[in-house]
C-alpha cells in the first residue's frame, strides 16, 4: 500500500538508496527530494544537473517530476521527457537496459520540438543502448543538459 498524506494524496515516505531503490521501513536511506517540491524552471535545471554530476538520476527524476507538477500546461511535456530519461538513467545503473531503452525513447520523444539544448539531450539518449556505460551515459546527458 502507498503512503499518503492526511488529505489522501500519495506520497513517498518509504527510504530509498542511492540508486532509487525501495529499503525497508526504518532502514536508513539517502536524502530524497521533498513531495511538495515545486521549482522554478531554473532551479529544476540547476538542480537536476547538480544530481546528475553527482551520479544521481533518480533524484534528478524527482527534480523534474516537480517541476513538472506545477509547469505551466505548455512545458509540462518538456519535463515529463526530461524525468524519464532520468529514469532511463536509473535503469541503466541497476542494470535494466531494455527498460532504459524505452524510456529514452520515450522521453526523447516528449522533449522533441523544445528547442536547444533539449533536441541535443534526445537524440543523444536515444543514441543510448541497453549496455550504454551508466556513468558515461549520464555524463553525455549532463553535457547535453548544461549546454541551456
Amino acid at each position: 500500500m502507498r503512503d499518503r498524506d492526511t488529505e489522501g494524496r500519495p506520497r513517498n515516505a518509504r527510504p530509498r538508496d542511492e540508486f532509487g531503490r525501495p529499503m525497508p521501513y526504518g532502514a536508513a536511506g539517502v536524502p530524497r527530494v521533498p513531495d511538495d517540491y515545486a521549482p522554478t524552471t531554473e532551479q529544476a535545471l540547476q538542480d537536476g544537473r547538480q544530481y546528475l554530476s553527482e551520479r544521481k538520476p533518480f533524484h534528478a527524476h524527482e527534480v523534474f517530476e516537480g517541476r513538472w507538477k506545477c509547469a505551466p500546461e505548455d512545458e509540462r511535456e518538456l519535463w515529463q521527457g526530461l524525468a524519464q530519461i532520468c529514469v532511463g538513467l536509473t535503469h541503466l545503473q541497476r542494470g535494466n537496459g531494455r527498460g532504459a531503452v524505452t524510456l529514452f525513447s520515450r522521453g526523447a520523444a516528449r522533449i522533441q520540438g523544445y528547442g536547444p539544448p533539449y533536441d541535443q539531450v534526445g537524440r543523444a539518449a536515444t543514441g543510448l543502448g541497453e549496455d550504454s556505460d551508466p556513468d558515461e551515459s549520464i555524463a553525455l546527458i549532463l553535457r547535453e543538459l548544461e549546454l541551456s
